[in-house]
Protein backbone atom coordinates (compact mmCIF):
# COMPACT_ATOMS: atom_id res chain seq x y z
CA UNK A 1 0.00 0.00 0.00
CA UNK A 2 1.36 3.27 -0.63
CA UNK A 3 0.65 6.04 1.90
CA UNK A 4 1.57 9.79 1.88
CA UNK A 5 2.79 11.28 4.96
CA UNK A 6 2.59 14.80 6.16
CA UNK A 7 4.25 15.94 8.82
CA UNK A 8 5.06 19.85 9.34
CA UNK A 9 8.47 18.39 11.12
CA UNK A 10 10.50 15.40 10.31
CA UNK A 11 13.82 14.16 10.19
CA UNK A 12 16.50 15.56 10.84
CA UNK A 13 14.79 17.51 13.56
CA UNK A 14 13.95 14.99 16.09
CA UNK A 15 11.23 14.97 18.43
CA UNK A 16 9.00 12.74 20.39
CA UNK A 17 6.55 12.58 17.10
CA UNK A 18 9.82 12.61 14.82
CA UNK A 19 11.08 9.48 16.60
CA UNK A 20 7.95 7.43 17.06
CA UNK A 21 6.70 8.24 13.66
CA UNK A 22 10.14 7.27 12.23
CA UNK A 23 9.96 4.14 13.65
CA UNK A 24 6.46 3.20 12.89
CA UNK A 25 7.05 4.07 9.44
CA UNK A 26 10.67 1.78 8.90
CA UNK A 27 8.57 -0.99 10.72
CA UNK A 28 5.36 -0.77 8.13
CA UNK A 29 7.90 -0.17 5.88
CA UNK A 30 9.20 -3.73 6.78
CA UNK A 31 5.74 -5.07 6.01
CA UNK A 32 5.67 -3.99 2.46
CA UNK A 33 4.19 -0.47 2.78
CA UNK A 34 5.77 2.29 0.65
CA UNK A 35 5.66 5.81 2.03
CA UNK A 36 6.38 9.01 1.33
CA UNK A 37 7.24 11.51 3.59
CA UNK A 38 5.65 15.23 3.10
CA UNK A 39 7.33 17.78 5.32
CA UNK A 40 8.00 21.45 5.41
CA UNK A 41 11.57 22.72 4.43
CA UNK A 42 11.89 25.12 7.33
CA UNK A 43 15.45 25.67 6.46
CA UNK A 44 17.02 26.33 3.24
CA UNK A 45 20.14 24.20 3.97
CA UNK A 46 18.05 20.79 3.76
CA UNK A 47 17.52 19.26 0.32
CA UNK A 48 14.15 19.30 -1.15
CA UNK A 49 14.57 15.60 -2.09
CA UNK A 50 16.75 12.83 0.31
CA UNK A 51 15.73 9.27 1.97
CA UNK A 52 16.21 8.21 5.53
CA UNK A 53 16.15 4.82 6.67
CA UNK A 54 14.96 3.83 3.32
CA UNK A 55 12.09 5.94 3.50
CA UNK A 56 11.83 9.40 0.78
CA UNK A 57 10.93 12.49 2.23
CA UNK A 58 9.91 15.69 -0.08
CA UNK A 59 10.40 19.27 1.82
CA UNK A 60 8.24 22.01 0.20
CA UNK A 61 8.55 25.79 1.57
CA UNK A 62 5.15 25.30 2.68
CA UNK A 63 5.29 27.98 5.51
CA UNK A 64 7.66 30.47 3.81
CA UNK A 65 5.13 30.15 0.76
CA UNK A 66 2.49 31.28 2.49
CA UNK A 67 3.33 34.58 2.63
CA UNK A 68 3.72 34.92 -1.30
CA UNK A 69 0.52 33.89 -3.54
CA UNK A 70 2.60 33.30 -6.49
CA UNK A 71 4.95 31.12 -4.17
CA UNK A 72 2.15 29.07 -3.09
CA UNK A 73 0.25 28.59 -6.15
CA UNK A 74 3.86 27.55 -7.16
CA UNK A 75 4.26 24.86 -4.18
CA UNK A 76 0.42 23.77 -4.67
CA UNK A 77 1.07 22.58 -8.05
CA UNK A 78 4.43 20.76 -6.84
CA UNK A 79 2.42 19.04 -4.14
CA UNK A 80 -0.19 18.08 -7.00
CA UNK A 81 2.42 16.53 -8.80
CA UNK A 82 3.72 14.25 -6.14
CA UNK A 83 -0.07 13.65 -5.62
CA UNK A 84 -0.43 12.00 -9.04
CA UNK A 85 2.30 10.66 -9.68
CA UNK A 86 2.93 8.61 -6.20
CA UNK A 87 -0.54 7.51 -6.08
CA UNK A 88 -1.01 7.38 -2.38
CA UNK A 89 -3.79 4.61 -1.79
CA UNK A 90 -4.34 6.80 2.19
CA UNK A 91 -2.92 10.03 3.81
CA UNK A 92 -1.72 10.20 7.20
CA UNK A 93 -1.09 13.76 8.56
CA UNK A 94 1.14 13.62 12.25
CA UNK A 95 1.24 16.98 12.91
CA UNK A 96 -0.70 20.35 12.79
CA UNK A 97 1.08 23.31 10.95
CA UNK A 98 1.28 24.44 7.40
CA UNK A 99 1.48 20.91 5.78
CA UNK A 100 -2.51 20.66 7.09
CA UNK A 101 -3.70 23.46 4.88
CA UNK A 102 -1.64 22.00 1.52
CA UNK A 103 -2.95 18.36 2.28
CA UNK A 104 -6.44 20.20 2.17
CA UNK A 105 -6.20 22.15 -1.15
CA UNK A 106 -4.61 19.10 -3.28
CA UNK A 107 -7.01 16.63 -1.95
CA UNK A 108 -9.13 16.86 -4.85
CA UNK A 109 -6.04 16.05 -6.91
CA UNK A 110 -6.04 12.19 -6.18
CA UNK A 111 -9.56 11.26 -3.28
CA UNK A 112 -7.80 9.66 -0.62
CA UNK A 113 -8.77 8.37 2.82
CA UNK A 114 -7.54 10.71 5.57
CA UNK A 115 -5.67 9.31 8.78
CA UNK A 116 -5.08 11.92 11.81
CA UNK A 117 -2.99 11.42 14.46
CA UNK A 118 -3.02 13.54 17.34
CA UNK A 119 -0.60 13.95 19.89
CA UNK A 120 -1.35 16.44 22.71
CA UNK A 121 -3.64 19.44 23.32
CA UNK A 122 -2.56 22.71 20.98
CA UNK A 123 -3.15 25.95 22.35
CA UNK A 124 -6.17 27.06 22.09
CA UNK A 125 -5.70 29.54 19.25
CA UNK A 126 -5.31 26.46 17.13
CA UNK A 127 -8.75 25.14 17.88
CA UNK A 128 -10.33 26.14 14.98
CA UNK A 129 -8.04 24.63 12.41
CA UNK A 130 -7.45 21.89 14.32
CA UNK A 131 -10.91 21.26 14.47
CA UNK A 132 -11.48 21.28 10.62
CA UNK A 133 -8.39 19.08 10.02
CA UNK A 134 -10.40 16.55 12.13
CA UNK A 135 -13.51 16.68 10.93
CA UNK A 136 -11.89 16.30 7.51
CA UNK A 137 -10.77 12.94 8.55
CA UNK A 138 -11.91 9.43 7.45
CA UNK A 139 -10.44 8.46 11.24
CA UNK A 140 -8.54 10.35 14.23
CA UNK A 141 -5.89 8.49 16.62
CA UNK A 142 -5.27 10.11 19.57
CA UNK A 143 -2.34 8.88 21.94
CA UNK A 144 -3.61 8.52 24.79
CA UNK A 145 -7.61 8.97 26.48
CA UNK A 146 -7.14 12.41 27.58
CA UNK A 147 -5.84 13.22 23.90
CA UNK A 148 -8.96 11.69 22.73
CA UNK A 149 -11.55 13.63 25.15
CA UNK A 150 -9.34 16.92 23.80
CA UNK A 151 -10.15 15.50 19.76
CA UNK A 152 -13.73 14.78 20.56
CA UNK A 153 -14.47 18.15 22.54
CA UNK A 154 -12.77 20.08 19.07
CA UNK A 155 -15.17 17.85 16.86
CA UNK A 156 -17.77 16.03 18.76
CA UNK A 157 -18.54 14.67 14.66
CA UNK A 158 -15.60 11.83 14.95
CA UNK A 159 -16.80 10.39 18.56
CA UNK A 160 -17.72 7.57 16.17
CA UNK A 161 -14.61 7.91 14.16
CA UNK A 162 -11.54 8.02 16.23
CA UNK A 163 -9.87 5.78 18.76
CA UNK A 164 -6.53 5.60 21.06
CA UNK A 165 -3.10 3.73 19.91
CA UNK A 166 -0.97 4.43 22.84
CA UNK A 167 2.94 5.27 21.24
CA UNK A 168 5.48 2.17 21.84
CA UNK A 169 9.01 1.79 21.05
CA UNK A 170 11.24 -0.92 20.53
CA UNK A 171 13.23 -1.65 23.53
CA UNK A 172 16.67 -0.62 23.30
CA UNK A 173 19.55 -2.81 22.54
CA UNK A 174 21.32 -1.08 25.62
CA UNK A 175 20.33 -3.13 28.73
CA UNK A 176 19.35 -0.94 31.89
CA UNK A 177 22.11 -0.73 34.34
CA UNK A 178 21.32 -0.60 38.50
CA UNK A 179 19.99 2.91 39.72
CA UNK A 180 22.82 5.36 41.05
CA UNK A 181 22.42 7.17 44.44
CA UNK A 182 25.75 7.99 44.89
CA UNK A 183 25.69 10.38 44.34
CA UNK A 184 21.70 11.03 43.05
CA UNK A 185 21.70 11.82 39.24
CA UNK A 186 17.96 13.44 38.18
CA UNK A 187 17.56 13.34 34.53
CA UNK A 188 15.00 15.95 32.78
CA UNK A 189 14.92 14.60 28.96
CA UNK A 190 13.06 16.86 26.43
CA UNK A 191 12.63 20.31 25.19
CA UNK A 192 13.65 23.31 27.54
CA UNK A 193 9.97 24.93 26.92
CA UNK A 194 7.41 26.35 29.72
CA UNK A 195 5.21 24.02 29.00
CA UNK A 196 7.64 21.18 30.06
CA UNK A 197 8.38 22.36 33.11
CA UNK A 198 11.98 22.25 33.31
CA UNK A 199 12.11 25.64 35.63
CA UNK A 200 10.14 23.80 38.18
CA UNK A 201 12.72 20.56 37.99
CA UNK A 202 15.55 23.34 38.76
CA UNK A 203 13.43 25.57 41.59
CA UNK A 204 12.54 21.73 43.19
CA UNK A 205 16.49 20.54 42.66
CA UNK A 206 17.10 23.58 45.13
CA UNK A 207 14.82 22.51 47.67
CA UNK A 208 15.91 18.85 47.28
CA UNK A 209 19.67 19.94 48.25
CA UNK A 210 19.03 20.87 51.24
CA UNK A 211 18.69 17.03 52.49
CA UNK A 212 20.39 15.64 49.87
CA UNK A 213 23.45 18.17 49.19
CA UNK A 214 24.97 15.90 46.55
CA UNK A 215 22.01 15.63 44.29
CA UNK A 216 22.70 16.36 40.51
CA UNK A 217 20.85 17.27 37.76
CA UNK A 218 21.41 16.68 33.63
CA UNK A 219 18.94 18.57 31.58
CA UNK A 220 19.23 17.19 28.38
CA UNK A 221 17.59 19.02 25.70
CA UNK A 222 17.60 22.59 24.03
CA UNK A 223 14.81 25.37 23.54
CA UNK A 224 14.19 28.50 24.26
CA UNK A 225 13.93 28.74 27.84
CA UNK A 226 17.72 27.74 28.19
CA UNK A 227 19.06 30.86 29.22
CA UNK A 228 16.52 31.72 31.27
CA UNK A 229 16.93 28.35 33.38
CA UNK A 230 21.07 29.08 33.13
CA UNK A 231 20.41 32.01 34.79
CA UNK A 232 17.81 30.71 37.53
CA UNK A 233 20.81 27.73 38.46
CA UNK A 234 23.19 30.63 38.87
CA UNK A 235 20.95 32.67 40.96
CA UNK A 236 19.68 29.91 43.17
CA UNK A 237 23.72 28.71 43.90
CA UNK A 238 22.86 25.46 41.71
CA UNK A 239 25.62 26.06 38.94
CA UNK A 240 27.87 23.02 39.93
CA UNK A 241 24.48 20.89 40.89
CA UNK A 242 22.59 21.50 36.97
CA UNK A 243 24.45 20.29 33.93
CA UNK A 244 23.09 21.56 30.33
CA UNK A 245 23.73 18.31 28.11
CA UNK A 246 21.80 20.16 25.07
CA UNK A 247 20.33 18.39 22.17
CA UNK A 248 21.56 14.49 22.65
CA UNK A 249 21.04 11.82 19.78
CA UNK A 250 18.26 9.55 20.01
CA UNK A 251 20.75 6.53 19.51
CA UNK A 252 22.46 8.06 23.03
CA UNK A 253 19.29 8.44 25.15
CA UNK A 254 19.33 4.82 26.80
CA UNK A 255 22.94 4.86 27.79
CA UNK A 256 22.12 8.31 29.04
CA UNK A 257 19.36 6.96 31.43
CA UNK A 258 21.43 4.27 32.90
CA UNK A 259 23.11 7.15 34.31
CA UNK A 260 20.02 8.39 36.01
CA UNK A 261 18.33 7.53 39.33
CA UNK A 262 14.77 8.70 37.90
CA UNK A 263 13.07 10.48 35.28
CA UNK A 264 11.59 13.88 35.61
CA UNK A 265 8.64 14.69 33.90
CA UNK A 266 7.20 18.21 35.71
CA UNK A 267 5.20 19.03 32.45
CA UNK A 268 2.35 21.93 32.89
CA UNK A 269 0.86 20.43 29.59
CA UNK A 270 2.13 16.85 28.09
CA UNK A 271 0.29 13.80 26.65
CA UNK A 272 2.00 10.65 26.18
CA UNK A 273 6.06 12.13 26.33
CA UNK A 274 8.42 10.62 24.54
CA UNK A 275 10.81 10.41 27.48
CA UNK A 276 8.78 8.81 29.99
CA UNK A 277 9.12 5.58 27.15
CA UNK A 278 12.32 5.33 26.84
CA UNK A 279 12.95 5.92 30.89
CA UNK A 280 10.41 2.99 31.80
CA UNK A 281 11.94 0.61 29.03
CA UNK A 282 15.52 1.80 30.85
CA UNK A 283 13.74 0.73 33.79
CA UNK A 284 14.20 4.50 35.72
CA UNK A 285 11.54 5.12 38.06
CA UNK A 286 9.40 8.47 36.95
CA UNK A 287 8.53 11.51 39.06
CA UNK A 288 5.96 13.34 36.95
CA UNK A 289 3.00 16.29 37.12
CA UNK A 290 -0.34 14.66 37.02
CA UNK A 291 -1.65 16.26 33.31
CA UNK A 292 -2.52 15.02 30.27
CA UNK A 293 -2.24 11.00 29.53
CA UNK A 294 1.08 11.14 31.73
CA UNK A 295 -1.21 9.35 34.43
CA UNK A 296 -1.68 6.51 31.88
CA UNK A 297 1.85 5.63 31.13
CA UNK A 298 3.26 6.26 35.49
CA UNK A 299 1.07 4.29 37.44
CA UNK A 300 1.27 6.49 40.70
CA UNK A 301 3.24 4.51 43.22
CA UNK A 302 3.84 1.39 41.25
CA UNK A 303 5.91 3.04 38.57
CA UNK A 304 6.72 6.16 39.80
CA UNK A 305 4.81 9.09 42.07
CA UNK A 306 2.71 11.51 40.48
CA UNK A 307 2.30 15.38 41.94
CA UNK A 308 0.05 17.87 41.43
CA UNK A 309 0.42 20.20 37.92
CA UNK A 310 2.58 23.14 39.05
CA UNK A 311 4.21 22.00 42.34
CA UNK A 312 8.03 22.36 42.72
CA UNK A 313 7.72 21.37 46.34
CA UNK A 314 6.08 18.59 45.71
CA UNK A 315 8.04 17.46 43.20
CA UNK A 316 10.70 17.95 45.52
CA UNK A 317 9.10 15.90 48.67
CA UNK A 318 7.96 12.96 45.61
CA UNK A 319 12.28 12.84 44.50
CA UNK A 320 13.49 12.81 47.97
CA UNK A 321 10.99 10.21 48.84
CA UNK A 322 12.48 8.04 46.42
CA UNK A 323 16.36 9.21 47.37
CA UNK A 324 15.19 7.93 51.09
CA UNK A 325 14.12 5.01 49.68
CA UNK A 326 16.29 3.36 47.17
CA UNK A 327 14.23 0.22 47.13
CA UNK A 328 11.62 1.35 46.52
CA UNK A 329 12.77 3.49 43.69
CA UNK A 330 14.48 0.29 42.14
CA UNK A 331 11.63 -1.46 42.69
CA UNK A 332 9.06 1.27 40.98
CA UNK A 333 11.92 0.75 38.32
CA UNK A 334 11.42 -2.71 37.36
CA UNK A 335 7.69 -2.71 37.55
CA UNK A 336 7.70 0.63 35.15
CA UNK A 337 10.42 -1.97 32.79
CA UNK A 338 7.67 -4.83 32.84
CA UNK A 339 5.24 -3.10 32.18
CA UNK A 340 6.37 -1.53 29.19
CA UNK A 341 7.68 -4.55 27.74
CA UNK A 342 3.77 -6.31 28.52
CA UNK A 343 1.14 -3.35 27.93
CA UNK A 344 3.13 -1.50 25.19
CA UNK A 345 4.98 -3.72 22.90
CA UNK A 346 6.28 -2.23 19.94
CA UNK A 347 5.06 -4.82 17.53
CA UNK A 348 1.39 -4.03 19.25
CA UNK A 349 1.75 -0.37 18.02
CA UNK A 350 2.37 -1.61 14.85
CA UNK A 351 -0.56 -4.21 14.58
CA UNK A 352 -2.83 -1.72 15.16
CA UNK A 353 -1.45 1.02 12.52
CA UNK A 354 -1.34 -1.74 10.02
CA UNK A 355 -4.67 -3.15 10.50
CA UNK A 356 -6.26 0.53 10.92
CA UNK A 357 -4.24 1.15 7.37
CA UNK A 358 -6.16 -1.44 5.46
CA UNK A 359 -9.80 -0.82 7.38
CA UNK A 360 -9.27 2.86 6.36
CA UNK A 361 -7.57 2.29 2.41
CA UNK A 362 -10.54 -0.25 2.17
CA UNK A 363 -13.43 2.14 3.06
CA UNK A 364 -14.24 -0.62 5.86
CA UNK A 365 -15.55 0.22 9.44
CA UNK A 366 -13.35 -0.20 12.72
CA UNK A 367 -15.35 -1.43 14.98
CA UNK A 368 -14.19 -4.44 16.81
CA UNK A 369 -11.08 -4.28 15.98
CA UNK A 370 -8.78 -5.65 18.88
CA UNK A 371 -5.79 -3.65 18.01
CA UNK A 372 -7.61 -0.06 18.19
CA UNK A 373 -8.76 0.83 21.52
CA UNK A 374 -12.36 2.94 21.03
CA UNK A 375 -14.00 4.49 23.76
Amino acid sequence: MRVMFWSTVFWPSIGGVQTVASELLAALGDRGYEFVVVTDRHAPELPAEEEHRGIPIRRFPFAASLRDVKRLAHVRGEVIRLRKSFGPELCHAATLGPTDFFQHVTAHARRTPLLVSVFGEWPSMYDRLLGNTLRAADWVVCDSQDTLHYARRLAPETKEGSSVIRTALPPPSVPPSPLPFDPPRLLYLGRLASEKGPDLAVAALSMVTRRHPDARLVLAGDGPQRDALEQSALKLGLEKAVRFLGWVNPEDVPALLNTASLLLLPSRADSFPLAGLQASLMGRPIVAARVGGIPEMVVDRKTGLLVERENSGALAEAVCHLLDHPNDAMRMGREARARMLGEFRHGDYVDAYDRLYRRIAARRPCRGDPGVQRR
